[in-house]
């Protein structure tokens, strides 16, 4: 992955954060040089010998897993609040990605986790990894977009990356509500650009009509065989006006393929 020298992953030790730690593992693999970087935030400072069990535990936990990756994972620690510590680590690590595991929550609409959180405030692209999701390469990927047009096409570079680094297939999906033409006068005009971008690994744009947009890119995934949610949110926007990302976190908590935000 040409643009992806290192990559920070959240880790408390819960179930989700080991399954994105793995699939970090799995999605680096054993021939890149890319750092991988886990960071564990406590709320009160933690004294050595904590912090040598904490990385003894670690270290069991990374030799479990059935795949390796180039550089070992690394272990760090930090104290404060939970996506302030996460942000402001990545800003001084300089690292290209996050990837933060979630258990989400299929139940509710409402609920705010730190990965939903995170996904909204980062100003880097973070990958959301559902517990319990397979651990494989991203084959196929979706890449949600709506009648906006693509402010800064710098967004996309990540999504190439991917795409060259696993040879992955590139979907686009639209969803419209009312009528398909409405969202074809501006997306059409951004279809040179996808084309360019994306190069020979774009390789459709679908319009699927559904009230409930959420449903609509769900349903997409499963008929799909998806394996990668790519999704530009407007929270960030730069020429429209931005969203409260509502879409970007009830996909965060629903979905059960790793959700990549673009940023």
């Amino acid at each position: 992955m040409s643009n992806i020298d290192k990559v920070l992953v959240p880790f408390d030790f819960s179930e989700a954060s080991i399954n994105a730690l793995e699939y970090t593992v799995n999605f680096v693999g054993p021939n890149r040089v890319i750092g991988i970087l886990a960071l564990y935030v406590s709320s009160m400072p933690t004294s050595e010998s904590e912090k040598n069990t904490l990385k003894t535990d670690f270290s069991k936990i990374v030799k479990s897993f059935k795949k390796k990756s180039k550089n070992p994972p690394e272990f760090i620690t930090a104290t404060g609040d939970v996506i302030e510590t996460i942000l402001a680590e990545q800003q001084e690590h300089d690292t290209d990605l996050i990837l933060m595991g979630t258990m989400g929550d299929k139940s509710t609409d409402e609920a705010i986790t730190n990965t939903s959180r995170l996904v909204l405030e980062a100003n880097c692209p973070v990958i959301s990894v559902p517990f319990g999701c397979a651990i494989k390469e991203p084959k196929d990927i979706a890449l949600v977009m709506g009648n906006e047009r693509i402010d800064d096409k710098e967004v996309l570079k990540t999504l190439l990356d991917v795409a060259r680094t696993f040879n992955s297939r590139v979907h686009v999906l639209t969803i419209y509500k009312e009528s398909v033409y409405a969202e074809k006068s501006v997306v059409e005009s951004t279809e040179n650009l996808l084309e360019y971008y994306l190069e020979h690994f774009y390789v459709e744009h679908a319009f699927s009509k559904n009230q409930d947009v959420e449903e609509g890119i769900l349903d997409y995934i499963n008929k799909k065989n998806i394996d990668l949610l790519a999704i530009l949110p407007r929270n960030h926007t730069k020429l429209s006006s931005p969203s409260e990302g509502r879409l970007t976190k009830l996909l965060t908590l629903h979905s059960e393929i790793p959700v990549l935000t673009l940023d």
